[in-house]
């Protein structure tokens, strides 16, 4: 799997979901290797585009499409300043049930203080999420070559996600989860609470 990543700031989010909107029906169909893609507006106004694609070449060959530049275009022009990107083939998932059900997306985003510890840590934690969020559907993490990460968790509503990440945890998971938090720690939360996810054309 191949990642991209475009963050910045916008003051027009009603502009930008109908540009997001259009890629979906006019452009998507031609996307060849397109798997998914995730796209929202913080309360700030921070934008998060996360796309997936099934290896480099089809991302690369997407964003070559004259189409594709002249919708680009269209989208860059809605930043309030230059977008951020970020791209990687380093890419973990976990699914626990079908992200295009979530109600509410998070982004957590920060640097990873030890990679090899925080995936072994990641796989643990996959089976305990399981049986303690149910609301939690699935969490997509990116990893980049300068040490960021950025993680795309979905959930089935914002009212079941606070309360359930408020639950007092047993003793022996807290501390594994501690661990966890202290080999990635997130440094900034992007809440989408009208999140769009973009399935892969059938």
């Amino acid at each position: 799997m191949f990642v991209q990543v475009i963050e910045g700031t916008t003051s027009n989010p009603t502009a930008l979901k109908e540009c997001l909107e259009r890629w979906q029906n006019d452009l998507r169909p031609g996307a060849t290797g397109f798997l998914g893609s995730t796209e929202g507006v913080g309360d700030d106004g921070e934008v998060m585009i996360f796309v997936r694609f099934a290896d480099r070449a089809s991302a690369m060959a997407n964003s070559q499409r004259p189409e594709q530049g002249e919708w680009w275009d269209e989208v860059e022009a809605l930043f309030d300043d230059s977008p951020r990107f970020h791209e990687t083939d380093d890419v973990t998932e976990m699914r626990h049930g079908d992200e295009q059900r979530a109600g509410f997306v998070q982004v957590m985003e920060g640097h990873v203080a030890d990679r090899t510890r925080a995936q072994d840590l990641e796989g643990r934690a996959d089976e305990v999420l399981t049986a303690m969020r149910p609301d939690l559907l699935a969490m997509t993490t990116a990893y980049f070559d300068d040490g960021d990460y950025a993680s795309v968790a979905y959930f089935t509503n914002e009212r079941d996600a606070r309360r359930n990440e408020s639950s007092p945890m047993p003793e022996g998971i807290s501390e594994q989860f501690r661990d966890w938090d202290e080999a990635m720690p997130v440094e900034r939360y992007i809440d989408l609470r009208d999140p769009m996810m973009i399935a892969a054309a059938l």
